[in-house]
């Protein structure tokens, strides 16, 4: 059966059990307003009557009390009039009533036997008739009882008319409500869902990839298109890695790809898990609008290792920093991520404002960052600062030695300058542990780092490593002249290794970079192609010529020098002047700390200066 007869059959019998339900609640009502109405209107009556009757009973005035009784017996739906004596015997009966009476009838007797007012519906011949029975009295004494006789054949009458009407309503209601939710389903439902699954076919099939969610769809769709979209994506997505593996292994190339780099990475560790540990989280939950949401922090730090820890299912130890991390954490800050499609581990860390003020702000940012980039900024060391380096430092080493308990030989990969000394915190609990360390900034010459106050313990802390990596060989050399020059050590320049109390630590260069996704075999979705003019139009550039920058706000960017060269640019090429925009795109970074604060206010002044110069 289709799924539309399906849902027409449970809607009809649905509606139809809740209408019939309803009304046989409201036919009860009416009917028992009816039966309330009639018990009222007999009582008065049958009160009034035996005011008039009592004397005549008390009189022994039979005659007048026959005359009496047959004179109300055609009266306001009586069936007739019956008065007894106080041994139950029938006095006066009507004319209509007698024939119906082989026995007294039950109210009757149970009215003489309590000397209290008693009304019941009975049947008489088949008809159904209400019967007051009221005791009649002579001050205490009771003398007899007088019963009123009601036709309640209307009162079924009644209730088989309010039956029909309720039956016509529940009738009309569940076929309006049917036809409706029919005309729903069909429009609402039904169109949605064949244009979702027309785009996945086109998806499947390699006609078409990109989002399945259209503006016109309802906003109820939403959760299941994201999700088909992701499928529709995952399949674009294989599809393109087996035809990029068949053109290189057609042209006997080697370039990477993620299945090769997950084929690599397996091959190498086996069974083995990967553990990673950096300040900079990959995924962030933050409250929105629209509830909690997760987003990816702009990192090429997240770009370079998330492939690796999802290719080996691995586990990240970052900061948590987002403001809804702790609600989509366990107990101890663990989280499965990707959410759309869990792959590995992420293991957050709390910090305290004042852990992160002097760890991160303090001597990772005014004082590391400035000194290894040898920037025109002189570097700040507060002992305080360093107490708190050192505290965080062990703080990730205490968590990475927890996710590493049970593990044979793990491999621990330490990020950046913000965890010098998390290596020899690890190997000295852990010696079995394979340690190494990605150095993402430039390294000094042995002269410039020599300023720091605790260079010795960054040294040993850094030499706790099997393996430390920098991006170029240049800043191989200078680290290794930095050893020499501070530490007692052996030195194998041959082989770039440094040997210290019987541990030696190899240090290499890897440079990293972004890999460009690979279009020249895949079909692009289609899209609109926007002209030079219609794309400077779109966002209200006056101009045939657009130059931009995108860039996180850091002294060591270059973003003042860059926007001077481009008023150099004006000023030696004036033919320029009016032709040429350019637009700086500026990610605000580490606005607590008193340098990046000013630096953002010069990049205000030097453009607001250079547009006074030459903007039109």
């Amino acid at each position: 059966m289709r799924l539309t007869s399906r849902l027409c059959v449970s809607l009809i019998v649905s509606v139809a059990a809740v209408s019939l339900a309803i009304a046989f609640v409201q036919t009860r009502a009416d009917t028992r307003n009816l039966e309330r109405e009639l018990e009222s209107h007999a009582g008065t009556l049958a009160e009034s009557l035996a005011r008039s009757v009592e004397p005549l009973v008390e009189n022994r005035s039979y005659r007048e009390l026959v005359r009496l009784v047959d004179r109300f017996k055609s009266r306001e739906q009586i069936a007739g009039i019956a008065v007894y004596n106080s041994a139950g015997e029938p006095l006066a009966l009507s004319s209509g009533i007698v024939s119906r009476l082989e026995q007294n009838p039950s109210p009757v007797e149970q009215a003489q036997e309590s000397g209290l007012t008693r009304m019941e519906l009975v049947k008489l011949e088949g008809i159904p008739m209400h019967v007051v029975a009221w005791p009649l009295r002579i001050g205490p004494d009771m003398i007899g009882t007088l019963a009123l006789f009601h036709d309640a054949s209307f009162m079924t009458q009644q209730t088989s008319a309010l039956w029909r009407r309720a039956l016509v309503g529940v009738a009309t209601q569940t076929a309006l409500i049917t036809m409706i939710t029919l005309l729903f389903v069909r429009h609402g439902v039904g169109r949605p869902l064949l244009r979702m699954a027309q785009r996945l076919r086109e998806a499947r099939t390699g006609v078409a990839t990109g989002s399945l969610l259209e503006a016109g769809d309802r906003e109820d769709f939403k959760p299941l298109s994201q999700e088909v979209t992701r499928i529709a994506t995952s399949l674009a997505q294989a599809r393109a890695a087996a035809q990029e593996e068949a053109r290189l292994r057609e042209s006997g190339e080697s370039n990477w790809t993620a299945e090769r780099l997950r084929a690599f990475v397996r091959l190498r560790l086996g069974e083995d898990r990967l553990f990673a540990v950096s300040n900079r989280e990959p995924y962030e939950h933050r409250h929105g609008l629209d509830g909690i949401e997760c987003i990816v922090p702009a990192s090429g730090l997240v770009t370079a290792l998330e492939p690796i820890l999802r290719a080996c299912d691995g586990t990240w130890i970052a900061q948590g920093t987002g403001s809804a991390d702790r609600e989509t954490s366990d107990y101890e800050g663990r989280i499965r991520v990707p959410p759309d499609h869990p792959q590995y581990t992420l293991r957050r860390v709390w910090l305290t404002p004042e852990e992160e003020k002097g760890f991160y702000l303090g001597f990772a940012n005014e004082g590391l960052w400035p000194l290894c980039h040898i920037a025109h900024t002189r570097p700040t060391f507060r002992a305080e600062d360093w107490e708190a380096y050192r505290a965080v430092n062990q703080k990730f080493a205490d968590v990475m030695l927890d996710e590493i308990r049970g593990e044979v030989r793990p491999v621990v990969l330490v990020q950046d300058y913000h965890f010098a000394l998390v290596p020899a915190m690890i190997k000295q609990q852990r010696p079995d542990a394979r340690v190494a360390i990605f150095w993402h900034i430039p390294w000094p010459n042995s002269e410039a780092f020599g300023i720091c106050p605790w260079q010795q313990e960054l040294l040993e802390g850094l030499l706790g490593a099997d393996l430390i990596g920098f991006h170029i060989q240049a800043h191989c050399n200078n680290f290794l002249d930095t050893v020499d020059r501070a530490l007692e050590s052996r030195i194998d320049r041959a082989r770039f290794s440094v040997i210290r109390e019987g541990h030696q630590t190899q240090v290499h260069p890897f440079p990293i970079s972004v890999s460009f996704e690979q279009q020249d075999n895949q079909k692009a979705p289609e899209q609109p192609y926007l002209k030079r003019a219609e794309l400077l139009a779109q966002h209200g550039v006056r101009a045939p010529f657009m130059g931009i920058g995108v860039d996180r706000i850091d002294y060591t960017k270059g973003i003042l020098e860059r926007l001077r060269g481009i008023e150099r640019f004006l000023e030696n090429c004036p033919a320029y002047r009016r032709e040429f925009t350019f637009v700086q795109i500026g990610s605000p970074s580490r606005t607590s700390i008193t340098r990046y604060h000013d630096l953002m206010q010069e990049v205000i002044l030097e453009a607001e200066r250079i547009n006074r110069r030459y903007q039109t």
